[in-house]
């Protein structure tokens, strides 16, 4: 190790410095060579990449005691916004019970506990409480700890759930004997959480990784205290990721091979889990294909030639594209996200015209309505359905100021009742904010949206603090939710503004393609564009607006404070995927080969040259860049750890400013941060102290 290093670690931890008179630590140039269609690019910190050499963890180790040095000085600051988001957690809490059989399902938090008890009831709520499983105590001793894909048998005698305790999202599956409350002695290793249970009770399906690649591409069938596992299906294609369902009705599993704009499904009766699985389709170009049952026929979403999909019902003896018969039509400016199928109603969830929907169409006559929802933007979405012969739909519906609501709806009768909506304690009353959404011009005369929340009496002055947070990337729409973390921003001043960009799909899947490939730079200039609208608004201006992005939203800020800096006075990123080229021309890094379709192929030179237009780290330049903190986990599986280090270490050689460059890594967690109900609010209350520590200072 590099003795400076040694000493630099040590300067750094031993007290607070002054911010204006700071050392920042710098890693060893060693100049890589990277050559592709006749282009040499050099790369000084490459080597960042050795995770196993004792340099890099000084280095990054090095980075955090900088960081933490400069935080701090507003350690007061800090701490207040942690204790008040832990203060908006229910000591107690518990979720809405849901019927399962002859069971009440629910899982509940214990006062001072971080993770969830899951418990039920037999027959009714009054009934005695069962513990299944005490997530706290499996996590006692862990730094790490995450729980996945509880799941309970088809006759309600056993348990299956995936652990984590490293963060690289490889899962351990354990098994629960229900009626002794003892755990089985099975146990699977290095898989990916989440496990289909077949209709006998005792036989399982579950998907494997690639042990390098990360890439789910194996299904697997296990039989309860049966040693040897039998592969059921492998999906050589290393574009494509595999898993397992099953419908609500239960008759079927399905093996679901997909890209991200393509997929291929298999399936076997859930009551003859030993027969090799059947294909249902043959994947073609970019069609995009999603299966489920209702007990005497399928129903398929397709995007065949219906870019927004449509349904359509398929005999279970002739799964051939001649067979489908369409049931609801494809629609211009309603996308059909999911469905949902009971024994007598089909249930859509939908985006329509920018807005998410509920539609129920009768299984009997066609017969469709839509449940009406009256606020300018909100979110909706069916949850914890889990009856196939019911007239009760579950939904939870939330927006910007309306904190997540649980209801019970009669499909015959059309009333919803209201089980729960979310305490917020601390006094919260949403009558104190208001939520609007707004349109920005794109340079290209595109109209788009941007939800916003903030508390009553603001006025467009311009000086108002701003946080713009965005995402664009995979068809994900980011949805105006509620949440009560935001409090903490609302209360000070701050208009929280989501932008809704190219990249999702709020308008339907042309919003998708329009920020996808060869017109991903629509995601980029749509950011800046919008901020430019909230500027030239009054709402905000360059001294108080903020961004904040993670993972794919990680690189549209990376993109976007290369491309414009001057409109943003800090920014935030988490777990930023900024090395783009580097790592898509890497097919032996994790998940590289199953991300062509999302950014395209490198190795070709038409997505070279334009993926080198905006990719953070190679456009990197000497300019003054905003106050920046950046946040990852050494075990990320998603985006390595690497590329935001080698990304803060190139802006601070080049960038001409004397603003905060802050780089956190957590060396314990990986892709989603800490886990815990209070521990995951490290890492908000980290971004939120350093946005209001810049506020305050610049006033």
């Amino acid at each position: 190790m590099h003795s400076r290093l040694w000493l630099l670690v040590a300067v750094l931890a031993c007290a607070a410095c002054d911010v204006n008179a700071r050392k920042e630590p710098m890693p060893e140039k060693k100049p890589h060579k990277l050559e592709i269609h006749g282009d040499v690019r050099v790369d000084d910190y490459y080597w960042l990449r050795e995770r196993d050499n004792p340099d890099v963890i000084a280095y990054l180790e090095a980075e955090n005691a900088h960081a933490d040095s400069v935080m701090a000085t507003y350690a007061d600051l800090h701490e207040t916004v942690l204790a008040e988001l832990k203060s908006r957690i229910k000591p107690e809490d518990e979720s809405v019970p849901f019927r399962d059989g002859d069971y009440f399902y629910y899982f509940r938090y214990e006062e001072g506990k971080e993770y969830p008890v899951y418990c039920r009831r037999k027959g009714s709520l009054d009934a005695p409480e069962e513990v299944l499983l005490d997530v706290n105590a499996g996590a006692a001793g862990h730094d790490y700890y995450s729980v996945r894909g509880f799941t309970v048998s088809p006759d309600h005698t056993k348990a299956v759930y995936g652990v984590d305790t490293r963060g690289r999202r490889f899962y351990t599956l354990h098994f629960l004997d229900l009626e002794t409350g003892e755990p089985l002695p099975d146990v699977i290793e290095n898989v990916t959480g989440n496990a289909e249970w077949a209709a006998d009770s005792r036989t399982l399906l579950y998907a494997r990784q690639d042990p390098d690649t990360l890439r789910s591409y194996q299904v697997w069938r296990h039989e309860l205290g049966v040693s040897g596992d039998t592969l059921v299906y492998q999906e050589d294609d290393e574009a494509n990721s595999l898993w397992v369902e099953k419908s609500l009705a239960g008759r079927y599993l399905f093996l679901v091979s997909a890209e991200t704009v393509s997929t291929e499904v298999r399936y076997l009766p859930a009551d003859a889990p030993n027969e090799e699985p059947r294909l249902f389709l043959p994947r073609s170009g970019e069609h995009e294909y999603f299966v489920t049952d209702g007990e005497d026929r399928f129903y398929v979403l397709s995007n065949d030639g219906a870019v927004n999909f449509q349904l359509f019902e398929v005999p279970l003896d002739d799964t051939s594209r001649e067979a489908w018969k369409a049931v609801v039509p494809h629609r211009d400016n309603v996308l059909i996200e999911s469905v949902e199928v009971l024994r007598n109603f089909l249930v859509l969830n939908t985006m329509e015209d920018g807005l998410a929907q509920i539609e129920v169409v009768s299984r009997a006559n066609g017969e469709r309505y839509k449940i009406a929802f009256d606020e300018p933007a909100y979110t909706v979405y069916p949850s914890d359905n889990h009856v196939y012969d019911t007239k009760t739909l579950r939904f939870v519906y939330e927006s910007m100021t309306t904190p997540e609501s649980t209801f019970d709806y009669d499909l015959v009768t059309r009333e919803r009742t209201l089980l729960r909506e979310e305490e917020v304690p601390g006094g919260f009353d949403k009558s104190n904010y208001r939520a609007e959404r707004v349109y920005a011009t794109a340079r290209d005369g595109t109209k788009i949206p941007v939800s916003m929340v903030y508390r009553k009496g603001m006025e467009k002055n311009g000086r108002n603090p701003l946080l713009q947070y965005g995402y664009g990337a995979y068809g994900i729409t980011v949805e105006p939710d509620f949440d009560a973390d935001r409090l903490t921003l609302l209360d000070r001043g701050f208009i929280y503004a989501i932008a809704h960009i190219r990249g999702g799909s709020l308008y339907g899947r042309e919003w998708y393609y329009a920020g996808r490939q060869l017109r991903k730079m629509n995601t980029f200039t749509d950011f800046i564009d919008v901020s430019r609208f909230l500027i030239e608004e009054g709402y905000t201006s360059p001294e108080h607006l903020y961004a904040y992005g993670g993972s794919a939203g990680g690189l549209l800020i990376g993109a976007v404070v290369n491309m414009a800096p001057e409109l943003y006075h800090g920014v935030a990123t988490r777990v930023p995927f900024v090395d783009v080229v580097t790592t898509m021309l890497d097919e032996s890094i994790p998940l590289t080969t199953f991300e062509f379709d999302e950014w395209g192929n490198p190795a070709e030179k038409v997505f070279y040259d334009y993926m080198m237009q905006y990719s953070p780290y190679d456009n990197v330049k000497p300019q003054r860049y905003p106050h920046m903190l950046v946040t990852t986990g050494l075990h990320d599986s998603q985006v390595q750890y690497w590329e935001p280090a080698k990304w803060v270490a190139k802006i601070r050689d080049l960038k001409t400013d004397d603003n905060l460059l802050l780089l956190k890594t957590d060396m314990q967690a990986g892709h989603s941060g800490k886990t815990g109900r209070f521990r995951s609010l490290e890492d908000t209350a980290l971004v939120y102290a350093f946005f209001l520590h810049l506020e305050r200072s610049e006033r």
